[in-house]
């Protein structure tokens, strides 16, 4: 562990962000001038970096070792900063991070911005490298990616229409590397049909709120989805569909996710309910993996699942991995994309491991290492070319704090599967309204400001607050 001693707050997370991604294996403590004493006093001896802000630039100090920056008159500082800083930890540890100096979830947002103003494939490029020092291959995949995703949101109704996320937030067990509002459905089964009941109130409000906007996608997520019963689902749905005018939608999805909570009768509630796309996720084939991060799931059961979806009729079936995951090198990480392209899915989704804060991967690090976490260029580059195998081109991206590798997570899909909603959550250009513990609703006003709405995270709190929660849409939504 270290620690940097900062003076001005406002530098804070940018420092933090960037020094975690230079030092992954460390744990990164900031002090600003406000820390507490006792806190300075616990860390003074590990100070390391030390940034002292100026009227014109600052210093920095790492490791003894002096800089300055001299902030060019005119020029946005936090980006002057930013640029400086990387060059900086750069050169002090002799490496390079794909994205740059970007720490930010949406790097394609600045493409897809440039692209509406006008901007050449080139001169994009070119911007990711001279303000980010992006690597090429990088500053490429998010140009492709903005390309396409203006492609696919040409006719989505932005100012007169929504899209709508259903957040179930249990789950058969919660998975190592887990941080996601989730509750083990063990627990919480007394709950879920007064869940349900809730879930079906907001409906009600946001039905008749929204009734002279379009509706573009649905999604439903979680936790995992399918924990709920057959006939829960069925309740579920069909209140949805009976609320909702589904004419205008043009993808619904569920993520029936964990393998083990997919059964036959629950596919066939889905499909005659018009769901369109649903995920099965085995995040590795390797079962030694799936052991350690708790997937009761064998690698038998997820091919039987998927196998199961496609016999009960769905023909757009994503499938999510994880590469870094514990003890993966090169060859588990290829062993898997064997396997998923011998299944075939419609898309692909290939997420880094992100490394959350919440999470019990966080104390497997310290008892075994982050050096067994191995997420590497040649890890990434044999997931693309297993996509590219099945025909799937990348169509969004977005990153986290603390990935394997300083990489992103990206999603391939074949002509015709491209997940409309998973674009939509990312470029924030749409308003999503978002039902269930844990949701936050997204207002996306004419001039891109955006306001949000939270839901509370706790199953029990969001049952007895239910009418709290609708007040608080209605604030945003009908102001």
């Amino acid at each position: 562990m270290f620690a940097i001693e900062v003076s001005e707050e406002k530098y804070e997370y940018d420092i933090q962000a960037l020094v975690k991604s230079f030092y992954p294996e460390e744990q990164v403590a900031v002090l600003l001038p406000e820390s507490r004493a006792d806190k300075r006093r616990e860390l003074e001896d590990k100070v390391r970096i030390r940034l002292t802000v100026r009227e014109d630039g600052a210093e920095l100090t790492v490791d003894g070792e002096s800089f300055e920056w001299i902030n060019p008159r005119g020029e946005e500082t936090r980006g002057s900063f930013k640029r400086f800083l990387y060059e900086v930890l750069s050169g002090v540890t002799g490496k390079s991070l794909p994205w740059g100096n970007l720490v930010g979830i949406r790097p394609t947002k600045i493409a897809y911005g440039l692209l509406e103003e006008g901007k050449s494939r080139q001169e994009i490029v070119e911007h990711y490298f001279r303000e980010y020092h992006t690597s090429a291959e990088k500053a490429e995949l998010a140009v492709d990616i903005a390309e396409r995703e203006r492609k696919l949101l040409a006719d989505i109704h932005y100012q007169d229409g929504y899209s709508l996320y259903i957040g179930i937030p249990f789950c058969p067990t919660t998975c190592l590397y887990c941080s996601f509002t989730s509750f083990p459905i063990g627990g919480y089964r007394e709950m879920v049909d007064a869940y349900v009941d809730c879930v079906i109130r907001e409906m009600g409000y946001v039905s008749e709120s929204c009734r002279d906007k379009i509706l573009d996608s649905v999604y439903i997520g979680g936790g995992t989805p399918t924990t709920l019963e057959p006939g829960q689902l069925d309740r579920l749905l069909g209140k949805l569909r009976s609320l909702f005018d589904f004419r205008t939608v043009r993808e619904f999805t569920v993520e029936a996710g964990r393998a083990d909570s997919i059964t036959e009768e629950k596919l066939q509630v889905l499909y005659r309910y018009g769901v369109s796309r649903i995920s099965v996720n085995p995040q590795t084939m390797k079962q030694e993996t799936l052991d350690i991060i708790g997937r009761k799931a064998s690698v038998e059961q997820v091919e039987e699942a998927y196998g199961l979806a496609r016999r009960v009729g769905f023909d757009n079936i994503n499938m999510d991995l994880i590469l870094g995951l514990p003890g993966e090198q090169e060859a588990d990480v290829q062993h898997t994309i064997d396997r998923v392209v011998e299944l075939a899915p419609d898309s692909l989704t290939v997420h880094s491991l992100a490394i959350k804060r919440a999470s019990r991967l966080n104390r497997w690090i310290q008892e075994n290492g982050v050096s067994t976490l191995r997420n590497t260029d040649e890890t990434m580059r044999i997931a693309a070319e297993g996509a590219g195998k099945l025909g799937l081109k990348p169509y969004y991206l977005y990153r986290q704090k603390n990935m394997s590798g300083n990489f992103e997570n990206v999603g391939y899909a074949r002509e015709g599967s491209f997940g409309l909603y998973n674009i939509l959550i990312m470029e924030e250009v749409q308003t999503i309204v978002a039902l269930g513990a844990g949701a936050i609703t997204k207002r996306v006003y004419p001039d891109g400001r955006i306001e949000r709405s939270e839901n509370v995270k706790d199953v029990s709190q969001y049952i007895e607050r239910i009418g709290e929660m609708i007040e608080r849409k209605r604030v945003l939504l009908e102001d």
